[in-house]
């Protein structure tokens, strides 16, 4: 059993429900990673800030970032 619960969106501070909100109109879901880290939204909005710019920028495309995460996540026993 986890430490960390992930985070329902009901109990979300605003700000970091409207994260939520963003990645539910982006993605169809909070990632898991999100959702534990709300527990500290001051943490959890500069983390967002951070994953944006990997996931966006750079030479590497973005589906193959998430094929890389799902295969990290899978070999490590992760929910993704």
């Amino acid at each position: 059993m986890p430490r960390l619960t992930k985070l329902p969106i009901e109990q979300a501070d605003a700000t970091s429900r409207r994260i939520f909100e963003d990645f539910m109109k982006e993605r169809g879901n909070v990632p898991n990673m999100f959702r534990t880290v709300a527990h500290r939204p001051e943490i959890m909005h500069t983390m967002v800030e951070h994953f944006r710019t990997v996931m966006n920028g750079g030479t590497v495309e973005k589906k193959l970032k998430e094929l890389v995460a799902v295969r990290v996540s899978h070999l490590n026993g992760c929910d993704y």
